[in-house]
């Protein structure tokens, strides 16, 4: 069988798009250096030795992994001028100082950046240790139990951040390919000035400095993703988990995603592409039954051993590559190789797609070189595997570990094999969160820790911040006692967890609108609180909280509670009662389990059993919600059900946020809608409604605007459901002036539940509440 298609077909589809040349309007140089002026805040910095062998030139303008455009129609205005030995570059932000008859590399005594930072001027040099940096993220949490080193961030309390670009390989400019840097000494910096405008940081670096003209950077990932995934290191045969999904389905423990890790391939080796069929008798078949059950699925690739003979598609590939196959010689794996990489993705993945696999899990943990100077394969794979999927009319797709600056493009990571501890839980919400200061947002951890098993209280705190994380994964290594089923625990534990997965799916219409949102913005979906609040001191402090989208703030309790429950199987097993603080923000804030209003700026204890957990509502949010489902994809599109907490009449008043990241909160609420699947939504095929309440002197008012937008896979009708709480007792409900008698409250938890009936999407509506 002929698996091939024309390569220029495939190399247009992986190529690494971008416009890596800068506006020439934008570059000052001098002699062996080059500054590029991307931004007022942002500066690219270059020396290199001009007597050195090149064939391309003395100074770098070929794409990179982090920075595949550099190009900007409109260049930043800046000033050039020379005073006796100096060259001074100056922005609205910065003031740049170059002594340039050194000739020398960038160093403390030729280099020099300004900026005025709390009133006071602050100058970097280069070889200045930034002990302020704010992190960034890590390739992998392997073996982690507990808090680890997140490296050098783009965003710092001192103003300023240091990116060193100078190893990283390039990419043609004729097919976008992979390709070495020359060999000679050079220097490629990036000077991020931001000041504490931290928001500004990720948002011009995301939005400016991606793939162009095409929008791979912020593509939208699959409305499925947000739903929950199983995932174990278990060789599990085809009957396994069919039984495995039933009991999902029979414990009421809703799922979408399906993981299948290594043992899904033949067993002999840790690289393969050829079913076990000893496991996996009729593959295709199974994977029909999966999609038929409404879930995708997704399979773990190692493919660092190159393709070995015992793959049932080695001939093929050997022969496409011009090799003997009788040999049965091991083709080493060559990621910088057109040729390898063609086949490898259309001899080995793409049958495999076809019969029914939706993405990969590319599992690399093998190394950061390869056949090629300067290529990490893992970065590399990244792209190939990502840009590849866009060979179907569906959003691509890919799930694999962190690849470096520039890894935002590519959704979701794999964090890695955690230990299952106390210590490596707390660990959890400050890495997820400060992934925001390079612009990654998608980190999928280990739920329940790869490694060991779990007592049942940690399990449940584990699911929980799965729950409020950017993907819901139960995961564990191959280990009999390393239970993740959450119906094999204690039946309070039990009961906990799928509060939490219900808790998720119900999230789900306000997450996939956060991130719409994010695709808009360049912002990740878990910002940390420094984001949004810079000048407050206690929000450098609360790293174990983190903004999750732009109206809730979740901090999910990881410490276990005191005293501890020492007998879960006794008849009055419940647990005892865990504490927690947090930190909440100027304005009020309700608790999402409790109802309680909270003012800020201030600290607040929060504490309860087994099924608590802490997340907080901004006062005036309207939370897009979905009732409870089995699968994301029953999640009704033709209704409309909003969770809203009160905005309240004199914070409503006083919350004009004067700070820059403070204005980023916005004053309404949007619900994003598409089909959750197709690319459609790039070609405009998506719809949003706008969402506000207002509080009056009597009650309060819910408007939602007519809707904006065609999705031809949504109808133009809907009903409106509304859940307002807690409010006091009610004298009535209008829509458009008209009394609405479809409404009850319930005294014992103050919350009003409004039934809209169904009415065209077009028209908008004004909901008035009037208190008794």
């Amino acid at each position: 069988m002929v698996y091939l298609d024309p390569s220029q077909t495939f190399r247009h589809r992986v190529r690494m798009r971008g416009r890596p040349a800068a506006n020439p309007v934008a570059i000052v140089t001098r002699g062996a250096a080059r500054f590029t002026i991307l931004t007022e805040r942002l500066i690219r910095l270059e020396w290199v030795d001009v007597s050195g062998p090149t064939s391309a030139g003395p100074f770098e303008d070929r794409a990179t992994f982090a920075f595949p455009t550099r190009y900007r129609d409109q260049p930043p205005a800046y000033q050039v001028r020379e005073v006796d030995d100096d060259l001074i570059i100056t922005t609205s932000y910065l003031t740049l100082i170059y002594r340039q008859r050194t000739g020398r590399p960038f160093a403390v005594d030729n280099l020099s950046i300004a900026l005025i930072l709390d009133g006071r001027e602050v100058t970097w040099r280069p070889g200045m240790v930034d002990n302020a940096n704010l992190g960034g993220t890590i390739r992998t949490l392997d073996e982690a139990r507990g808090a680890v080193d997140l490296g050098q961030g783009l965003i710092s309390r001192s103003g300023w951040a240091i990116f060193d670009d100078s190893a990283s390989v390039c990419f043609s400019p004729v097919d976008g390919w992979v390709e070495p840097r020359p060999d000679h000494d050079h220097q490629d910096w990036y000077f991020f000035g931001y000041g504490h405008d931290y928001l500004a940081a990720i948002q011009e670096y995301t939005r400016n400095f991606g793939s162009f003209p095409e929008p791979e950077d912020l593509r939208l990932p699959p409305r499925y993703t947000l739903g929950a995934w199983w995932s174990r290191y278990w060789a599990y045969s085809e009957d396994d988990l069919r039984s495995l999904v039933d009991a999902f389905d029979a414990n009421d423990i809703p799922l979408d995603v399906l993981v299948i890790d290594m043992d899904w391939h033949t067993p002999d080796t840790w690289t393969g592409y050829s079913w076990n069929r000893d496991l996996f008798p009729d593959p295709p078949a199974f994977l029909r039954w999966l999609h038929e059950r409404g879930l995708h699925v997704t399979l773990n690739l190692h493919p660092a051993e190159g393709v070995q003979a015992l793959e049932d598609r080695y001939p093929d590939f050997a022969h496409a590559l011009g090799l003997d196959h009788q040999g049965g010689q091991t083709i080493p794996f060559r990621p910088g190789d057109r040729a390898f990489m063609r086949h490898y993705f259309q001899i080995l993945h793409h049958p495999l797609e076809d019969e029914g696999i939706d993405f990969w899990w590319m599992d690399w943990q093998q190394g950061q070189v390869s056949e090629m100077k300067g290529l990490d394969p893992l970065p590399w794979l990244n792209h190939l595997h990502f840009m590849d999927a866009t060979r179907r009319d569906a959003r691509p797709m890919l799930f694999s570990r962190y690849g470096g600056l520039g890894n935002h493009r590519y959704y979701y990571g794999f964090s890695g094999d955690t230990y299952s501890t106390w210590e490596a839980l707390a660990a959890q919400p400050a890495i997820t969160a400060t992934a925001a200061n390079v612009g990654f947002g998608w980190w999928s951890h280990d739920i329940g820790g790869h490694y060991g098993a779990t007592d049942p209280e940690l399990y449940a705190r584990w699911v929980q911040f799965g729950a409020l994380s950017p993907v819901l994964r139960l995961h564990a290594q191959k280990y009999a006692a390393a239970e993740r089923r959450p119906w094999a625990f204690p039946p309070p534990v039990a009961a906990a967890a799928r509060q939490a997965f219900a808790l998720r799916y119900q999230l789900i219409p306000y997450l996939y609108t956060a991130l719409w949102r994010a695709s808009q913005t360049g912002l990740t979906l878990c910002l940390p609180m420094y984001f949004r609040h810079p000048d407050e001191a206690d929000a450098y402090v609360a790293t174990d909280q983190y903004y999750f989208g732009d109206d809730l703030i979740a901090a999910p309790i990881v410490t276990p509670a005191m005293p501890p429950t020492s007998d879960w199987s006794a008849p009055d097993g419940v647990s005892g009662i865990a504490t927690r603080r947090v930190w909440l923000p100027a304005g009020w804030w309700y608790d999402w389990q409790t109802g309680a209003a909270h003012a800020g700026p201030g600290w607040i204890t929060v504490s309860g059993g087994i099924e608590r957990i802490p997340l907080f509502a901004r006062a005036g949010a309207a939370i897009p919600i979905a009732p409870p489902v089995h699968r994301s994809a029953d999640i009704p599109v033709n209704e409309l059900r909003l969770r809203i907490f009160p905005a309240i009449a004199a914070e409503h008043q006083s919350h004009q946020l004067t700070s820059p990241a403070s204005r980023s909160i916005p004053d309404h609420t949007k619900f994003y809608a598409d089909d959750g699947i197709s690319l459609g939504y790039t070609r405009d095929e998506y719809e949003v409604t706008e969402l506000q309440t207002l509080p009056t002197a009597s009650g309060m008012t819910i408007r939602i605007a007519p809707v904006d937008g065609f999705c031809p896979a949504i109808p133009d009708a809907r009903v409106v459901r509304c859940f307002v709480g807690p409010v006091p007792t009610i004298r009535s409900v209008e829509v458009d002036g008209v009394p609405l008698a479809s409404w009850t409250y319930d005294p014992a938890t103050s919350e009003l539940d409004i039934a809209i009936p169904e009415r065209s999407k077009r028209l908008g509506l004004n909901c008035t509440i009037q208190y008794a």
